[in-house]
C-alpha cells in the first residue's frame, strides 16, 4: 500500500489494529522520516507490532538533493547551506529514548542484512532498522560515500543490545485487547421509534444561520432527532470557529426518506436566519433562493436580496434571549407545519434532555406557539 508522504505509519498503525495477524512491515526514506517525525514517535511510543525499515540515503534524492532530516552537517546538497544549520538526527538515538524496544543500524551492503530484517520482524513490538544506503542520482554527485565509508561510520557509532531492556513491555494490540476485554460492554445506540408522519414528503433542507452561544449545534440535533422520530433518515454538518464562544456558527440538516449519500446544501427549504454573522458567512447561499424557500429570521438581520418567502417573529417582544432563538425559531418551523409539526419537536426535547431543562424547553416552546409572522 503506498500512501502520503512520511505517513506511511500511521496506515500501518490501522492496518495492525483492526488485521492483527498480518505481518506488517513499514518502507521509509530518511525523507519520510522528517516529515512524518511525529508518526515515528507515536509508534515508539505504542509499540504495536510493526517493523520500520528506514531507507537512510541522507538526502531527498527524488526531490533534487535536497538536506533531510539525517544530511551531515558537512556535505553538500541541494539546498544549498540549510543542512549547515542544523544537527542530523540520530534515528537510533530518538527512537531508542522515545521507547522503541528493537533498534537496529547497518549498511544496505551488509552481507547479514536479510537475518537483521528477518529478526526485527519476528520481535513482537515495534522494531526499526535504520539501514544505510547510497544516493548515486544525487548525494555522491558532490560527496565521496562508499559501501566501506557507510561501514567505517557505522563502526564508529556506539553499538545497540536488542531489545532495549528498559523498553521492553507488552506489544500494544495485545495489550489493548487485553484491556478492552475487561471493559464493561457498550450498550447498543438507542433506538427512536417511528411515531409521527412528517409535514413534507421527499428530501428536506435546513440551514441554521447563528453565532457561537446561541446553541445552534443542539438546535441541529434536536431537528435531527425530530427527523428520526417520523421514520426518517438525518444528517447534520456544523460549521464554527475554533476560537471558543466567538464568530459564526451554522448548521446544516438534510431529511430523507431515502438514504442520504450527498450532504450538501445548496438550495435549502428553509433558513433560520438568527444573527449577522451566520448570515454574512453564507450570504452566497442567498442568491439562489427562490419563493419555494423558508426564511425564518430575527427583526434585526439584514437579509441579502433574495427571492425566498420570509417569517419574521418578534423574539424580543417576547423577551427570547439569544441563547434561546435557535430552539424558538424551531417552534416557529414547527407551528407552520414545514418540515415538522410540534409534537415531533416536542418529543425530540423529551428524549434530548431532562428534568429542568426539558421543563424549560417545553415552556419555550409554549410561549412560541403564538408567535405571529
Amino acid at each position: 500500500m503506498h500512501g502520503l508522504h512520511g505517513r506511511a505509519l500511521t496506515y500501518a498503525a490501522g492496518l495492525k489494529m483492526t488485521r492483527p495477524e498480518l505481518t506488517v512491515i513499514v518502507t521509509m526514506g530518511d525523507g519520510g522520516l522528517g516529515i512524518g517525525g511525529a508518526h515515528i514517535l507515536s509508534a515508539c511510543r505504542r509499540n504495536l507490532d510493526i517493523t520500520l525499515l528506514i531507507l537512510n540515503n541522507f538526502n531527498f534524492g527524488m526531490t533534487g538533493g535536497q538536506f533531510s532530516a539525517t544530511t551531515p552537517s558537512e556535505v553538500q546538497v541541494g539546498s544549498g547551506f540549510l543542512n549547515k544549520l542544523e544537527r542530523p538526527l540520530d534515528v537510533c538515538g530518538v527512537v531508542s529514548s522515545a521507547g522503541a524496544a528493537y533498534v537496529m543500524r547497518c549498511s544496505s551492503y551488509a552481507k547479514d542484512l536479510a537475518r537483521e530484517i528477518e529478526n526485527a520482524i519476528g520481535f513482537e513490538g515495534f522494531s526499526i532498522i535504520d539501514i544505510w544506503g547510497i544516493c548515486p542520482g544525487r548525494y555522491t554527485k558532490r560527496n565521496k560515500m562508499t559501501p566501506q565509508i557507510i561501514e567505517n561510520s557505522l563502526a564508529k557509532l556506539p553499538s545497540i543490545t536488542n531489545p532495549i531492556p528498559e523498553n521492553i513491555r507488552k506489544e500494544y494490540g495485545r495489550h489493548y485487547r487485553e484491556l478492552a476485554a475487561q471493559q464493561k460492554p457498550v450498550p447498543s445506540p438507542a433506538k427512536i421509534e417511528t411515531k409521527f408522519h412528517a409535514p413534507d414528503s421527499g428530501r428536506k433542507e435546513v440551514v441554521i444561520l447563528g453565532s457561537a452561544g446561541q446553541r445552534i449545534i443542539t438546535a441541529g440535533e434536536i431537528l435531527c432527532l425530530a427527523g428520526l422520530t417520523a421514520g426518517l433518515n438525518v444528517t447534520q454538518k456544523n460549521e464554527y470557529d475554533i476560537t471558543v464562544l466567538r464568530g459564526a456558527c451554522i448548521s446544516e440538516v438534510v431529511f430523507s426518506p431515502e438514504e442520504i449519500g450527498y450532504t450538501g446544501i445548496t438550495t435549502p427549504d428553509v433558513v433560520l436566519a438568527l444573527s449577522q454573522e451566520g448570515v454574512d458567512r453564507r450570504k452566497h447561499l442567498f442568491d439562489d433562493l427562490d419563493k419555494n424557500t423558508l426564511i425564518i429570521r430575527a427583526e434585526e438581520i439584514n437579509l441579502p436580496p433574495c427571492n425566498a418567502e420570509v417569517q419574521q417573529p418578534n423574539f424580543k417582544a417576547q423577551k427570547i434571549k439569544s441563547n434561546d432563538r435557535a430552539l424558538a425559531a424551531l417552534s416557529v418551523l414547527a407551528k407552520l407545519d414545514r418540515v415538522i409539526y410540534l409534537d415531533m419537536l416536542e418529543f425530540a426535547l423529551a428524549y434530548r434532555f431532562q428534568d429542568k431543562i426539558l421543563a424549560s424547553a417545553l415552556d419555550l416552546v409554549e410561549r412560541v406557539k403564538g408567535l405571529g409572522a
